[in-house]
């Protein structure tokens, strides 16, 4: 493999992992039709303070398929040092 084809390869996928990472965040979460185990999305509903969005996360396994937790995150993610 040569140079620009590693380039291009890791292009394409930098810019698939981008995509992945922009359609996370959707306007409801009855949009939300398949989660998956341990699968977080983002839902800007508005029913967070300002500032955050709500995190959905698919945290546990039953009977009746992924349960969900819901919480308020900040908006970009936690701060690091």
């Amino acid at each position: 493999m040569s140079l620009r084809q590693a380039v291009c390869l890791s292009l394409l996928i930098s810019a698939a992992l981008a995509t992945t990472v922009q359609a996370a965040t959707i306007g409801r979460e009855q949009d939300i039709v398949d989660l998956k185990l341990g699968q977080r999305v983002m839902v800007d509903d508005g029913s967070c303070p300002a500032g955050q969005v709500k995190e959905v996360r698919g945290a546990k396994m039953t009977d009746k398929g992924v349960l969900r937790t819901s919480s308020c995150v900040g908006r970009f993610g936690p701060k690091s040092k």
